[in-house]
Order: C-alpha cells, then sequence, then structure tokens
C-alpha cells in the first residue's frame, strides 16, 4: 500500500527522467522502468498510459506513431522542452525534500 502511494506522488518525474533520456514506446518504458529499478517500479498500463496522456495534455511530452521495421505501429513518448524544464525543478524539489527527510529521519547518518 505503502509503495502505491510513493509511485504515485513520483511517476511524472520517473516518466519524464526515463523519456528525458531517449523517446520510448509504452511497453519499453515498463521494461525499463523495471529494470532500473531492480524490480521496484512496476508499472501496469492502468497506470502507465493515463500518466503519459496527463503529460501530453500538460505539453511535457509528445507521442508520435512509428512503425518498427516489423511492420508494427508503436506509440514513441518524447521529452518536450517544457518537460526537460519541469523535470529540472522535480529533481531539485526532490533533492530539497529527500535531504529534509533524512535530516529528520536519520540525523546521525549525515
Amino acid at each position: 500500500m505503502h509503495q502505491k502511494m510513493l509511485l504515485k506522488g513520483s511517476t511524472k518525474t520517473l516518466l519524464l527522467a526515463m523519456l528525458s533520456q531517449e523517446p520510448m514506446y509504452g511497453y519499453r518504458l515498463v521494461k525499463e522502468m523495471k529494470n532500473r529499478s531492480s524490480g521496484y517500479f512496476l508499472f501496469k498500463e492502468g497506470t502507465l498510459y493515463p500518466a503519459l496522456h496527463r503529460l501530453e495534455k500538460e505539453g511535457l511530452v509528445s507521442g508520435e506513431w512509428n512503425q518498427t521495421p516489423g511492420g508494427q505501429q508503436r506509440r514513441y513518448y518524447f521529452i518536450t522542452d517544457r518537460g526537460r524544464h519541469a523535470l529540472s525543478y522535480m529533481l531539485e524539489e526532490w533533492q530539497e525534500f529527500s535531504r529534509a527527510v533524512n535530516l529528520v529521519a536519520r540525523p546521525r547518518l549525515l
């Protein structure tokens, strides 16, 4: 339950971070997120596609249909300039937030 709550608050940042590295289609985003997080982040279609659509509406990503060499159509998502600026801000906020949490939760370790 707690993991779902944390993921809900981080989905936008995680997706923008992934797309800032390279354009990806939905299934690849799911696989990459799982691999890079050592299995911690397990996105489902019911979470992923609504989040991508919200990012598109906000102008943070754009989607484009492309045909694979095998003839399959896939919708690739690209981060926009606006998305890069938003991601930069979100990552700064995350650094401040996580530092403050650590100061409270583990003051002697810092």
